[in-house]
């Protein structure tokens, strides 16, 4: 059984690091085929939100 994917928007999942959530993205997109779901499309966006605080070293911001 598989574990669920953590809720990329719950502020109590900590921050990866910028190379980290660049593979999530990567991931994401590799699973999806190219092609997102509206529940992918969120996870994205938060990801990609995540990833560019991450970038600037703003943490908190994409939290």
């Amino acid at each position: 059984m598989s574990k669920p994917a953590s809720d990329p928007f719950d502020p109590a999942v900590p921050v990866p690091d910028a190379d980290a959530l660049n593979r999530a993205i990567r991931e994401l997109w590799a699973r999806a085929d190219g092609r997102l779901s509206a529940d992918e499309q969120r996870i994205y966006q938060a990801l990609v939100l995540k990833w560019a605080a991450a970038q600037r070293g703003d943490v908190g911001t994409a939290a």
